[in-house]
């Protein structure tokens, strides 16, 4: 069989070799696989390319407003990190398993501007079925005329989590829009107190077997108090009734959150590593 050398930019024809791939990982690349699953690999409706090397798909790549490595040992890791470095950074994070992602810097590193921060130990987790607590029976799914109500959460959330305002650069016009797809797809959760809210999660991805939960957060004045692990098992809940893996990542020190998401019934089953720029 011919071998290919270097990093290629995959369409359509390839459909079927990358579902492959794809599904043998099917926790750790459900954020690419919904995308796939939807839009195919045409890069206009992907919204990014998929790159590989080898002919037999021995290494896939994300490359859009995250790069994200799927799969591959360190000659397909180099090959990718070679494209990378001649279109130049165009993404706000590299982020996938902690195995490929932090190679792939390695090879990257003396070339692009340096990082915010490389978090190298996120716990990836799972839990298949159910959650092992009662959830928040008020939890709900955000209506899109409460999103006035919703976004200033959210914000809340991102700015606490990656350290930078989402609404920078302009407006929050385009992080708006994305919290309004996620609300029209009913995939934004919440607890509301009057016009407060005081819990909120979003399942960021949504794959056929997969759904991966994000942007676990409670209202500061509300700590402490369980909201967040009763809130979570509401949305775990949400997605075993449609019969989908509950998934989520987790920095290696918030002790707190580790431990909850153990009591909802969460297993670790790898690790991501994140570098943000």
């Amino acid at each position: 069989m011919l071998r290919v050398s270097g990093a290629r930019l995959l369409d359509d024809r390839d459909r079927v070799a990358v579902r492959a791939v794809l599904d043998a990982d099917p926790v750790a690349t459900c954020m690419v696989a919904a995308r796939v699953e939807l839009a195919g690999l045409d890069p206009w409706r992907l919204g990014g390319e998929i790159w590989a090397t080898g002919s037999r798909i021995d290494g896939l790549c994300f490359s859009g407003a995250n790069l994200v490595p799927l799969h591959g040992g360190r000659q397909a890791l180099r090959s990718f990190a070679d494209r990378a470095r001649r279109y130049g950074r165009g993404c706000s994070s590299i982020v996938g398993r902690a195995e490929l992602v932090l190679p792939l810097w390695d090879e990257l590193s003396s070339r692009w501007s340096p990082p915010r921060e490389v978090r190298a130990d996120q716990p990836l987790l799972v839990l298949a079925g159910p959650p092992t607590i009662t959830p928040d029976p008020l939890v709900r799914p955000v209506r899109i005329s409460e999103l006035d109500r919703y976004l200033p959460a959210a914000v809340a959330m991102f700015t606490e989590e990656v350290g930078v305002d989402p609404r920078a650069g302009d407006g929050g016009v385009g992080y708006r829009a994305r919290v309004a797809e996620l609300v029209n797809a009913g995939r934004a959760f919440a607890r509301f107190e009057g016009d407060q809210v005081v819990f909120k999660a979003e399942v960021g991805a949504l794959s056929r077997g997969v759904g991966q939960i994000q942007g676990v957060w409670v209202h500061p004045a509300c700590r402490g108090h369980g909201l967040g692990t009763a809130g979570t098992a509401a949305v775990t809940a949400r997605l075993a009734a449609m019969g989908r893996v509950a998934s989520l990542y987790v920095n290696g020190f918030n002790q707190v959150a580790r431990k909850a998401y153990a009591r909802i019934g969460f297993r670790q089953v790898g690790s991501f590593a994140t570098v943000l720029f």
